[in-house]
């Protein structure tokens, strides 16, 4: 495959059946396994010209109902989406909390742990062009939120690879890595609304295990509860049953049956889930007000806000489970390496693969 190189930057808009959690299936869509009830939404408008959004609703006069519109045009939804701010009161009343004291919005938003284990996913261990467009899109998003309440918005942007990179079988130092690169790359992008936070700014110089397990300890729901929890709440199971995929999909080196990784992942995703909602509490607890956001998809009147980062037919992809490829005109969107591969030729950045363009 040809290769091209660039450094300017580039603009954007941007089977498992034997647990119960498991048994509403999967449906296909253009090749990808989707949860079902995972809603797919059409492209994302670019931030510089995504329109409030004008409801009847009385909330919408409100300043905090007119943040809240800013971020409706990439609300990544398990349901039905809801333009209307109206019904999303817990996101109202976490901006409201800054608004009525006349302070910058603070997002939190967990992600961006490290770039999956499997190589026909991703290019490498380090970010690249779908983390630079994701981070350059969070900022812009701030910026517009400084438009309509003078203040503004920061985004902090609270890695969790640590958390469960033992799980997700990821070693320490390639996480550390990713976090490095990322941090460079805020800098390097003059990113200057965002900020970091991972597990190397709680519990000082203890190492990672430690830290885990203190973590864990603290916060993590115990598995048992989240196997219950997962019977009886469709939100638990359907991510339950993406994370299952994911980890299936990402152990590309397991030497036994299909049937016996399927048995494995299962087990691994509950402690996921566990670490992740420890994470979650963590951050809640060092920043008890903001605005929580997810990259997992989230009902409208949920606690958390889910966000869409970058276009990609499955609403689970992420920029480090996936790698971008560029349409002819221009347009970005996340999947699969060995799937881009086929597609596209890949573009070096700074020496490094970057991302596929369509050729």
């Amino acid at each position: 495959m040809p290769t091209l190189s660039v450094s300017p930057a580039l603009s954007v808009g941007p089977a498992l059946a034997a647990d119960p959690a498991l048994s509403a299936g999967t449906a296909r869509h253009t090749g990808t396994d989707l949860p079902l009830g995972t809603a797919l939404a059409g492209p994302l408008p670019p931030v510089e010209t995504a329109p409030l959004i004008q409801t009847p609703s009385s909330a919408a006069a409100t300043v905090e109902a007119r943040v809240l519109s800013l971020l409706l045009p990439y609300h990544r939804t398990s349901g039905p989406a809801s333009p209307d701010p109206a019904d999303h009161p817990e996101q109202l009343r976490q901006i409201r909390q800054f608004t009525e004291a006349g302070e910058p919005v603070v997002l939190t938003l967990p992600g961006f742990p490290c770039k999956s284990p499997n190589p026909a996913k991703v290019l490498g261990h380090l970010p690249d062009e779908g983390e630079r467009l994701s981070l350059g899109f969070l900022d812009r998003l701030c910026a517009r939120v400084g438009e309509v309440y003078e203040p503004g918005a920061r985004m902090l942007i609270c890695s969790d690879g640590h958390i469960f990179g033992d799980l997700i079988r990821v070693p320490d130092p390639l996480i550390d890595a990713y976090g490095d690169a990322l941090r460079a790359l805020i800098r390097s992008e003059g990113l200057t609304r965002l900020d970091t936070f991972d597990m190397r700014d709680v519990h000082g110089d203890l190492d990672h295990d430690t830290k885990r397990r203190l973590v864990t300890d603290a916060y993590a729901p115990s598995v048992p509860s989240l196997r219950e929890l997962a019977r009886t709440d469709e939100e638990t199971a359907r991510l339950y049953r993406g994370i299952t995929r994911f980890l299936v999909e990402d152990t590309a080196d397991f030497t036994g049956t299909r049937s016996a990784l399927q048995r494995e992942c299962r087990t691994r995703a509950y402690g996921v889930i566990a670490r992740s909602r420890a994470w979650g509490d963590l951050i809640a607890h060092h920043h008890p007000r903001s605005v929580r956001l997810s990259i997992h998809p989230q009902r409208p009147g949920s606690e958390k806000f889910g966000i869409r980062l970058l276009d990609a037919a499955d609403a689970w992809a992420t920029p480090w489970h996936t790698v971008v490829l560029r349409g002819r005109g221009g347009a970005a969107r996340l999947m699969r390496r060995e799937d881009a591969e086929r597609l596209g030729r890949l573009v070096l950045r700074d020496g490094r693969p970057s991302h596929y363009e369509e050729v």
